[in-house]
């Protein structure tokens, strides 16, 4: 099965490469994928995406010169992106706020052009060092953050949102990240038997059991605080698997899937994860006859229970 990029990363993580690309020029394909964390393959179809962005009217000689082949790299971004612009203070701001989220992408270069250029900026912008984000401390942090570095297990009171029901779980911590500025952990749960995304505002307590955290084998690859991973579930959350033919493929566009893969019988596979009942069945009824839900047991019967009571609330009203 495969995971789908989250696309937020994906356009950040092309901006830090094409940033660095503009300054050396050309690269081996492996130096590229080794610098920015990423298997060559996704990285040539995330340039040969770039080849096609240019400036208006998009014709062949204002689109981005960008040549992939198996062994390397070769880039000419044009003159005309190169070009001062005028910009309002408004625009200024966006451009800094922008470059400090690239540079803060693994690989960037953090004494490049781009930094060196984020400095011009912030003089001009009047904000030079007075222009910061910050997150703010989630509660737990420094212990959660000190557990995924060391490898240590942790012993964790939940609070979940969707059943308003504490709970308490062994974990093995993989990674901190922060999503639109809440901090989370993506950690293997015992509980569930897989990985979960816990956030850190619902920890209600936290505790080490003087275990080192297990290795439970290949993981989703994890996230940073600067590109947050693929979807991970919530703690409280039931992987479903369903089979879904061309009709119903809106699905994996739709909502957040955890892998996809096609079947010989023509139709996808996909797994997501179902934290309500309630959202699932409204999912089923969308799909229609264009869905069948293979696992979990619990609720291969979903989708046509959902229509019976939907059904009988229709007759009672008429």
């Amino acid at each position: 099965m495969t995971t789908r990029p989250d696309a937020g990363q994906r356009l950040r993580r092309l901006l830090a490469i094409l940033s660095w690309l503009a300054r050396v020029g050309r690269a081996p394909v492996s130096e590229l994928s080794d610098r920015f964390g990423i298997r060559p393959e996704d990285l040539v179809a995330d340039l040969e995406l770039a080849a096609c962005c240019g400036l208006p009217p998009y014709t062949p000689d204002q689109l981005m010169e960008i040549v992939v082949d198996d062994q390397e790299v070769v880039a000419n971004l044009g003159e005309e992106l190169a070009r001062p612009r005028r910009l309002t203070a408004a625009e200024g701001f966006a451009l800094a706020s922008a470059a400090r989220a690239i540079l803060a992408t693994p690989g960037s270069d953090p004494d490049g052009a781009m930094a060196r250029a984020l400095g011009k900026l912030d003089a001009a912008l009047g904000g030079a060092g007075r222009l910061k984000v910050e997150l703010g401390d989630a509660p737990h942090l420094a212990e959660v953050r000190g557990a995924v570095e060391d490898r240590r297990q942790l012993a964790v009171r939940y609070y979940s949102l969707s059943s308003d029901e504490e709970s308490d779980r062994i974990i093995d911590p993989v990674s901190l990240v922060s999503v639109e500025g809440r901090w989370y952990l993506d950690a293997y749960c015992h509980r569930a038997g897989d990985m979960r995304r816990f956030r850190l505002d619902r920890l209600v307590s936290v505790s080490e059991t003087g275990r080192p955290a297990e290795d439970h084998g290949p993981l989703p690859e994890p996230a940073t605080e600067a590109t947050p991973a693929a979807f991970v579930p919530g703690p409280d959350a039931t992987v479903a698997t369903l089979a879904v033919d061309a009709g119903g493929t809106w699905l994996v566009e739709a909502v957040p899937v955890l892998a996809r893969k096609d079947r010989r019988d023509g139709r996808t596979e996909v797994e997501l994860a179902v934290a309500s009942t309630v959202w699932f069945e409204r999912l089923l009824l969308r799909l229609g006859p264009h869905a069948e839900v293979l696992r979990p047991k619990a609720l291969t019967g979903a989708g046509a229970e959902a229509a019976r009571r939907l059904l009988e609330r229709y007759r009672a009203a008429g």
